[in-house]
């Protein structure tokens, strides 16, 4: 047996298994080879980071769509709410003018009619042509035209709104609408004397009724032309404010005067202060108004109570005071606020000639 082929054979052996290993593992690298190592862990550290952004906006993406289900569902309650609220609301308000129908004597209200059915139809003797509705509605600050709705629909509305099926009733126009029949500017000079007779006792409501209309009216005109800086003002928007809050708390007033049951408590001092207001005495209504308002009824006012006996002016303190005050009645005040309102925009509209006459 040769030895020297045998160790021959297995050192050959040993190179040819150690050469892959050797191969694999190299001391010395080429810089394209560190490159393309670096380029391949960059490329791996985008793809990581990619994914993470896809999950993050698949997790935003998702809490929107849930958040936006939420948001379906609350729009979905707050539109249920208000259809609701605006049910109970005609409720009240269908209601409100069947009392009014038969204190007035008018026709009941027709049945209200289903979504979608036009009820039975108008007959042409009571018809009115369009360019004519169109413009009764925008004498009466309504709605030309509603989505979806009909010239019968719109005939309806305005039936319902002037307050008679055939249109024979007469509702003013006007800043309040009232059942009075207003009397012309030239007509509207009251007289400080209640009169006793009926008629000219209505004549005397119809006369107050066309003065606060007409007050109110140049009010609105007024403020509508002054110029758009001044309109989006604060203090201009605190004027149209408060002309609508003075047009609102004077329903009251008009109310009572359709219905002729004004006390003569309160209508004597607001004859009183109408007509020096017509007459431009502006000082002198104001006067009327603390009368009517405050009155001259002695109020307690510093110490009121001093040793053991009481003095003798004390006990007209107790004389009224079971008696309910003109104030203690919240439209009543509010009225008699707008009424007070009125005074200080007619003498900025109408001044007087003596400048004494001014309110402060």
């Amino acid at each position: 047996m040769d030895f020297a082929k045998l160790m021959s054979a297995q050192i050959k052996k040993g190179k040819e298994r150690a050469s892959p290993a050797a191969a694999s593992e190299k001391k010395y690298l080429k810089r394209s080879e560190i490159e393309a190592q670096r380029q391949a862990a960059y490329r791996a550290e985008q793809e990581a980071e990619e994914r993470a952004r896809e999950e993050r906006l698949a997790k935003k993406r998702k809490a929107d769509e849930e958040e936006a289900e939420k948001e379906a569902e609350r729009q979905e309650k707050r539109r249920r709410l208000a259809e609701e609220s605006r049910r109970i609301r005609e409720e009240e308000e269908e209601a409100e003018e069947r009392k009014r129908r038969n204190r007035l004597g008018l026709p009941d209200l027709p049945p209200k009619q289903k979504d979608g059915e036009e009820g039975t139809p108008v007959p042409e003797e009571e018809d009115i042509s369009e360019e004519v509705l169109v413009d009764k509605l925008r004498n009466l600050n309504e709605p030309v035209r509603l989505f979806g709705e009909t010239h019968k629909q719109r005939l309806k509305r305005y039936k319902k709104r002037i307050g008679a099926d055939s249109l024979a009733a007469i509702m003013t126009d006007g800043p309040i609408p009232t059942t009075l029949q207003l009397v012309p500017e030239k007509d509207m000079k009251v007289e400080v004397q209640i009169p006793k007779e009926t008629e000219a006792r209505k004549f005397l409501f119809r006369q107050l009724a066309s003065y606060f209309t007409m007050v109110l009216k140049e009010w609105d005109i007024t403020l509508a032309l002054r110029d758009a800086d001044v309109k989006e003002s604060y203090q201009g928007k605190q004027a149209y404010a408060a002309m609508v809050q003075a047009r609102e708390n004077m329903r009251p007033l008009f109310k009572k005067l359709e219905k002729f049951d004004l006390p003569d408590s309160i209508l004597q001092p607001v004859v009183e202060i109408v007509h020096a207001a017509q007459e431009r005495r502006y000082v002198d209504a104001n006067d009327g108004y603390l009368r009517l308002s405050i009155g001259n009824a002695a109020w307690p006012i510093g110490v009121t109570m001093v040793g053991i006996h009481e003095r003798s002016a004390r006990e007209k303190l107790h004389e009224n005071e079971n008696s309910a005050h003109i104030l203690s009645d919240e439209s009543t005040r509010k009225y008699l606020q707008s009424i007070k309102r009125c005074l200080s925009f007619a003498q900025t509209r109408w001044p007087p000639t003596d400048q004494m006459q001014l309110m402060g």
